[in-house]
């Protein structure tokens, strides 16, 4: 079953990776930072 464990720790590997992935690009976002996109506001 060695199988199943390595699908179980990748997937969690995904996951994980997508949070913190997901999380920086949602600071760089909600970043004050405005160069070119200040006639961009919402």
């Amino acid at each position: 079953m060695g199988l199943s464990n390595f699908w179980f720790y990748t997937i969690m590997i995904v996951v994980i990776l997508h949070i913190i992935i997901g999380f920086a690009y949602l600071l760089y976002k909600l970043s004050p930072k405005k160069k070119d996109k200040e006639s961009k506001n919402e």
